[in-house]
């Protein structure tokens, strides 16, 4: 075998490992879960009227819309959480000692953790979307090519804060510091337009909002399932995908193979 089929080879062994953990331990990835799930009922059947008057909306159903893309970003947001966990915990049992021992590809141990975490936040955004659509929201007016385009969008999302995160667990002694270190995961979708408009923030705080990671995607993932105005956020929503993907691949294999554990 040439060095690409036994990294593929690798990997893929890795990722039903990762997968396996995954579904014998569900509950770190279900309490992640919960979270997006709870706001999002929480926002549109206490908050929905009143929020939905304050974006110019007519009813709660207009709300819904307004809210739910951010969401699924959100849920991208809070399950890459669990990967910077499970990295870390990894690193610390001392099973990494052991693959090293071993007679595999050193990448493919996180090429597995990000393909499995991919998966599993592709996943969550599905369940969460389900209930959106359970509970009102509609995208009528997307076109096939739109959908196609939001779905690369939040492969690539995923993509980008799932190696973010496994930098976080790599340089994390536990897992409860990897939690605690990957807590702007969740911290920055509530500092976005996930639930008002940009500039109904205060005037200080709107650059803040507008230009982090998750406001562009969200507004481009608005555009192509609502139909609303993207301008300039999709290609600041690639900029920020592209640049976060090469940042954390940089940052966790130069700290996976500089580490002596």
């Amino acid at each position: 075998m040439n060095t690409l089929t036994l990294a593929a080879r690798d990997s893929h062994t890795m990722l039903r490992r990762n997968l396996l953990h995954a579904r014998r331990y569900p509950s770190l990835t279900l309490n992640l879960l919960l979270t997006p799930i709870m706001l999002l009922l929480l926002f549109v059947y206490i908050f929905g009227d009143v929020m939905s008057a304050g974006i110019g909306g007519t009813n709660r159903s207009d709300y819904i819309a307004y809210i739910v893309p951010g969401l699924l970003l959100m849920t991208i947001g809070s399950t890459t959480i669990g990967t910077a966990v499970s990295v870390s915990n990894d690193m610390t049992e001392g099973i990494i000692a052991r693959f090293r021992t071993m007679a595999i590809h050193r990448g493919s141990v996180l090429v597995g953790h990000v393909i499995g975490s991919v998966l599993q936040c592709i996943t969550s955004v599905v369940l969460v979307g389900a209930v959106a659509v359970a509970i009102g929201f509609r995208s009528t007016n997307a076109t096939t090519l739109e959908w196609l385009a939001a779905f690369g969008l939040l492969v690539l999302f995923a993509t980008a804060f799932t190696w973010i995160a496994v930098g976080m667990g790599l340089i994390s002694p536990n897992a409860e510091a990897a939690s605690n270190n990957a807590l702007p995961m969740i911290l920055l979708p509530l500092l976005s337009s996930t639930f008002i408009p940009v500039d109904t923030m205060p005037g200080w705080f709107q650059p803040i909002a507008e230009y982090q990671p998750f406001t562009p995607a969200i507004e481009t993932l608005r555009g192509l399932l609502l139909g609303t105005q993207i301008g300039h956020n999709g290609w600041l929503t690639l900029t920020w995908c592209l640049g976060l993907t090469v940042l954390g691949y940089l940052w966790a294999t130069a700290k996976f193979n500089n580490d002596p554990k």
